[in-house]
């Protein structure tokens, strides 16, 4: 899948994560890149795909993080540069 943009949701708990992540999925046509414990129970997930996609999966993420756990930000970044798939999970 061509990297034209990338989604972030972070959570503080692993649960709140999974289901935001589940929903990402189910929600639009995007590939899961991994996630990262940041620490203090907050972790991060990031997804790719095309804007529209990555959008509409963030926003559903987003929904369903809040009524399983804490949701701490979302972001979504359009045509990121090209170095910047360096700092996704492999």
């Amino acid at each position: 899948m061509e990297l034209t943009s990338i989604g972030i949701i972070e959570t503080k708990g692993l649960a709140a994560l999974v289901c935001a992540t589940d929903a990402m999925l189910k929600a639009a046509k995007v590939e899961f890149k991994g996630y990262r414990n940041v620490g203090s129970a907050y972790c991060s997930a990031f997804v790719t795909g095309d804007v529209a996609s990555v959008k509409a999966a963030v926003e559903a993420g987003a929904a369903t993080a809040r009524t399983v756990g804490e949701l701490i930000s979302v972001h979504v970044i359009a045509r990121p540069h090209d170095e910047l798939k360096t700092v996704l999970p492999k």
